[in-house]
C-alpha cells in the first residue's frame, strides 16, 4: 500500500485496531499507526496533513 491508497490503508486500519475511535486519534499516532501495517510499503516522509486527514475521513466512513 502506498499513502494515496486511503480506502486500503482505512480497511486495514479498522481491521486491526477496530477498538481504536478514528475520530480522537492525532494525526502523529496515525502516521505511526499507518506505518505500523504490515502490507504499507512506500515512503514516511511523502505523508501529510492532507493524505492524513483523507485516511482519517475514511477510516471513520469505514467504523460507520
Amino acid at each position: 500500500m502506498k499513502w494515496t491508497d486511503t480506502q486500503r490503508i482505512a480497511e486495514a486500519l479498522y481491521d486491526t485496531h477496530g477498538d481504536t475511535d478514528p475520530t480522537t486519534i492525532r494525526f502523529t499516532h496515525l502516521r505511526e499507526l499507518v506505518l505500523a501495517l504490515p502490507d504499507f510499503d512506500d515512503d514516511p516522509d511523502r505523508s501529510g496533513e492532507r493524505i492524513l486527514e483523507a485516511i482519517q475521513q475514511a477510516w471513520i466512513d469505514e467504523a460507520e
